[in-house]
């Protein structure tokens, strides 16, 4: 059942087929069977598949019978993503959307990060755990995946159907596979309706390990674009993405841009001093140079002992910040021989200050690229990987001077969520290059795009050479975020989701 957001369109349990698809080889639908051969020989080698196939079908009859009886839950949505809730902002973003305007949320994922604690304190939200799978080991690799399939099913189910009955469950993809199956099961014992919100094709990334013709793939594609179909009503990230779900997968979407929560703003020095002078306890780029004056200061900043004033220090280095998940889709050795290209220009008589790059984030390949950049030898740069709290991290970026961004979306249709966080921030980026990265960044206007670490050095080496100037591109690029305010997340969200939800459902 796929409805478009403003003309409904229904879809049968199994989906409409595609436009010029062909009658099977060998005949016509509907040939007669050759001689002497029955009906029941013609239904294969499996004689009891046919029973079993329709008494599958028969259930999910009865299940649709159940919904149709069932229907309520008003005022309740659950929120799902089969992955970390406190490292899944837009999902955090939908539940305290939601629960402004007074629905009862149950947020459903894994809870390994702490939420943001406008979560936390919400009287309308209720976190709701989904056990983690480990240590399952056991046989080929193949057969590893199958099994954690079919655990991660029995799992969210048992979770979805032990939650207050929703009007709605609203579902990140990805993970899909195989959340979107098990919610709409969900759905339809609850009586709930399902939205997908597409930030990604899964199948895009596995591909980015398997390669796209790998068995696993194509069967994850199938799967999402089947299974894609039976939701009540999408979103997505991008127009790029709207069109391609429309082209390809014949699903109506509608596009609901990532917007920086309200939190996501400049943070005054005061409050940027604290969160350096916090920093500098863990981490020693953050502590001040030999030879700074005071115990009160950080190697960015200083608090003056007679009025309390907090200044910039004088020679301080430029802070650059990036984030990241530390998956496959975001090749940080760019941003490493780009460093060493910018150690380079200093080491040959460029008037560039010292840097001090943070990249924040957790992800299977942060022990990978920690081990490259403890082979790196930077005098004039230095490099920490820290994990912050979550009310951290929009102060952090409120307090740069320039962020990197190395996401290349597998699809080439989604847009980095750090991006968006940076520019409310009203922090200038420069970010890799790839499809539709144009609808966010927008080049020589509120930052830089690049191809490859050598222009990402260059750029470096542009931008900072007037630092701390309030001359130059990087101011000029912080001053056109500032004019150029978007929408916030509260104003797009009323406009595009709130009217799927009815008056109270």
């Amino acid at each position: 059942m796929n409805h478009s957001l403003g003309n409904c369109r229904c879809r049968g349990p199994a989906g409409s087929p595609q436009s010029g698809t062909s009658a099977p080889p060998g005949g016509a639908r509907g040939a007669p069977f050759p001689p002497g051969r029955s009906k029941m020989a013609a239904a294969g080698p499996w004689p009891g598949l046919w029973p079993a196939l329709w008494a599958v079908v028969a259930a999910l009859l009865l299940l649709l019978l159940w919904r149709r009886r069932r229907a309520g839950g008003a005022g309740r949505v659950c929120v799902a993503v089969l992955g970390d809730v406190g490292r899944s902002p837009r999902m955090q973003y939908h539940a305290l959307a939601l629960a402004r305007h007074g629905r009862e949320v149950a947020l459903l994922g894994y809870l390994q990060s702490r939420p943001h604690r406008d979560v936390l304190r919400s009287e309308n939200i209720r976190l709701v755990p989904v056990a983690e799978l480990s240590g399952l080991r056991v046989g080929p690799k193949l057969l590893q995946y199958v099994l954690k399939v079919l655990v991660q099913s029995v799992q969210l189910l048992y979770t979805l159907l032990r939650i207050d009955q929703p009007s709605y469950i609203l579902l990140q993809n990805p993970p899909g596979l195989p959340s979107i199956a098990v919610a709409w099961v969900a759905g339809l014992w609850w009586g709930s309706k399902l939205i997908i919100d597409w930030h990604n094709y899964g199948y895009s990334i596995m591909s980015l390990s398997h390669g796209r013709s790998h068995p696993l793939v194509l069967v994850a594609k199938w799967y999402e674009k089947l299974f894609g179909r039976l939701s009540d009503y999408n979103l997505c990230v991008t127009d790029a993405m709207k069109k391609d779900l429309w082209v390809n997968f014949k699903i109506k979407a509608v596009t609901l841009y990532d917007r920086p929560a309200s939190y996501f703003k400049e943070t005054p020095l005061d409050l940027q001093h604290n969160l350096f002078m916090k920093l500098a306890k863990d981490y020693e780029p953050f502590r001040p140079r030999a030879g700074s004056p005071g115990a009160d200061s950080s190697a960015f900043t200083q608090r003056d002992g007679s009025s309390g004033t907090v200044l910039k220090a004088r020679g301080r280095p430029a802070l650059l910040i990036s984030s990241t998940s530390w998956t496959e889709d975001e090749d940080f050795s760019v941003l490493l021989r780009a460093l060493e290209d910018y150690e380079r220009f200093i080491e040959e008589g460029a008037e560039l200050p010292a840097l001090v790059c943070v990249i924040t984030g957790k992800g299977p390949l942060k022990d990978y690229y920690n081990g490259l950049i403890q082979k790196l030898h930077l005098k004039h740069i230095q490099i920490c990987t820290p994990w912050l709290e979550a009310e951290d991290y929009p102060l952090l970026l409120g307090s740069a001077d320039l962020g990197v961004c190395l996401h290349k979306s597998s699809s080439g249709l989604d847009l980095p969520m750090k991006v968006v966080d940076m520019f409310g921030c009203c922090l200038p980026v420069c970010a890799i290059h790839f499809e539709c990265l144009h609808e966010l960044v927008k080049h020589n206007e509120n930052g830089l795009i690049f191809r490859d670490s050598q222009e990402l050095a260059k750029q470096l080496k542009m931008l900072f050479l007037d630092f701390p100037s309030l001359e130059g591109k990087l101011h000029s690029f912080r001053e056109n975020l500032r004019e150029s305010r978007q929408p916030s997340w509260d104003q797009s969200w009323d406009q595009t989701v709130l009217p799927l939800l009815g008056n109270g459902e």
